[in-house]
């Protein structure tokens, strides 16, 4: 039983470390997606060149969607005609960053590790895309877009060019998907990400993860294999490094983890070997491994010219924010986590089995 309470109480503690940044960035990606329509962002990736690549890099860092959210919308850019290194690149950025996972990074790495994670996730998807556009010929999509990319947002009308929406649907609509849909999609995982984290604080030792975690080239390359195929989004993904630097791992290997586990799963390796073909799949794997691993290096490298210690930055973000409002916040998420795990439970339960 206190084992179980002290897992309870550190999951809490890193729960309370994030809550106030993911509240705020669930609710700038809810702007994005009301405000910003994808064909807009689909008719600058159309070219074959190293433009097309940059823009695609910058347009994946905002957007909240993990490794396999992120393939529909990658189907989407493809079937309105974005090139094959445009839709690589964002491949690469979308789930490795986005605007909660940026918040929520900084609450818990602090400033300089966050810009690190959002730059290396930009130069990779770059050099990925660049690749892709060199040793890939392009094709055509022989296929047309769908309906759904011309339907409203907020009604699901065809002819959303006529519909009008007041203010207040569109607050409601901002709401709706920053807590709703997207809340639901990351919540299940988040919320194991959390509770892994609590694990991790409360039953490994740290000499433990010191001996094998906390310096070396084997460090990097441990946490680069345990990503790679495991599923986890770049928010839920936080809590768990959190808890292993607090216990003595070095922040090279924390970044390598963020930028292989939100990227790659086996389920997206599949979809995108499948749609793509395997010399993608070869470009996009070869581009994290080997740009992972040397970011990697160069972060351990500039942490200790820098002289920062990672751990005390984790415990002074601790008192940033006021006690009341990371409780209010935690309370908040808690219960939007639980609340669409219900639903999505419901709506699984509804579906009709065909005999």
């Amino acid at each position: 039983m206190q084992i179980i309470l002290n897992i309870i109480k550190e999951a809490y503690f890193l729960l309370n470390q994030m809550s106030v940044y993911l509240v705020f960035g669930f609710l700038f990606a809810g702007i994005l997606h009301v405000f910003i329509q994808e064909k807009i962002i689909a008719n600058h990736l159309g070219k074959n060149n190293f433009l097309s690549v940059i823009k695609a890099s910058l347009f994946g860092i905002p957007l909240p969607l993990c490794s396999c959210g992120v393939i529909p919308a990658a189907l989407s850019l493809r079937k309105s005609g974005a090139s094959r290194g445009a839709v690589l690149s964002f491949l690469i950025s979308t789930p490795t960053t986005g605007i909660d996972s940026i918040f929520a990074t900084y609450a818990l790495l602090g400033g300089v590790f966050t810009v690190y994670r959002v730059v290396a996730s930009f130069v990779i998807a770059v050099f990925a895309g660049v690749l892709a556009n060199l040793f890939l010929k392009k094709e055509e999509p022989s296929f047309n877009s769908s309906d759904n990319e011309h339907k409203c947002k907020l009604c699901h009308n065809n002819e959303h060019l006529l519909v009008k929406h007041n203010v207040l649907n569109k607050i409601k609509g901002v709401f709706t998907y920053a807590f709703g849909d997207l809340l639901g999609d990351v919540s299940k995982w988040l919320l194991i990400g959390i509770l892994i984290g609590g694990m991790i604080s409360s039953i490994i030792p740290e000499t433990l993860v010191v001996r094998y975690l906390g310096s070396g080239w084997q460090s990097i390359f441990i946490m680069l294999l345990v990503g790679i195929p495991m599923y986890v989004c770049s928010s839920g993904s936080l809590p768990i490094v959190a808890a292993l630097i607090l216990k003595g791992m070095n922040p090279g290997a924390a970044f390598v983890f963020l930028l292989a586990g939100p990227a790659t799963n086996s389920v997206a390796l599949t979809v995108i070997a499948s749609q793509f073909g395997k010399k993608t799949v070869f470009i996009f794997l070869s581009s994290i491994i080997g740009c992972g691993l040397g970011l990697g290096f160069l972060l351990n490298y500039l942490w200790g010219f820098l002289n920062i210690d990672i751990t005390q930055l984790i415990v002074h973000h601790s008192t940033i924010i006021p006690s009341w409002m990371r409780m209010i916040t935690s309370i908040f998420l808690l219960l939007g986590i639980l609340l669409n795990i219900i639903k999505n439970k419901k709506n699984k339960q509804a579906i009709p089995v065909r005999g």
